[in-house]
């Protein structure tokens, strides 16, 4: 399942977003209905996981970590606890508690981000702050796609 596009979108007063179109029609062709919503581990934006993409990455984090080392035992309880389980109601609607609307300083703008297997939801300024700008983009694309082979 791959999730493409950058999708305008608004949060309603009580916190609900509607999923857009295109990714509720990726969920539904690949089977599946439960979510994870959690905050990015490395930027201001939350992530929307489809459940058995989050399963596969706490399957991966487990499989790092020692059981009986206790700081090992932490990440992993910071990882899954931060994150909520949200389904779509019978409109295509979820909900963004409010800890993670602060969490990602959403207000009512919203910018739907298909990130390979998962969605990411960002406020529209945090978004252009991170993004950099076609000239860096396209450079940075070159020296990570060149190889020893052409030379």
């Amino acid at each position: 399942m791959r999730f493409l596009g950058n999708i305008e979108a608004k949060i309603d007063s009580k916190g609900r977003a509607f999923l857009p179109a295109v990714f509720r029609k990726v969920l539904q062709s690949s089977g599946e209905e439960n979510l994870v919503l959690r905050k990015d581990i490395f930027q201001q934006c939350l992530v929307l996981f489809p459940e058995s993409v989050w399963n596969g990455r706490v399957d991966l984090l487990k499989s790092q970590l020692a059981p009986w080392k206790p700081s090992h035992q932490q990440i992993l309880r910071q990882f899954v606890s931060e994150a909520e389980v949200v389904s779509l109601d019978g409109n295509g609607r979820f909900l963004i508690s409010k800890r993670l609307q602060r969490a990602a300083g959403l207000e009512q703008d919203l910018r739907f981000i298909g990130v390979d297997d998962t969605i990411e939801i960002w406020s529209p300024q945090h978004l252009e702050e991170v993004l950099k700008s076609d000239e860096e983009f396209g450079a940075d694309l070159v020296n990570i796609m060149n190889t020893d082979d052409d030379k």
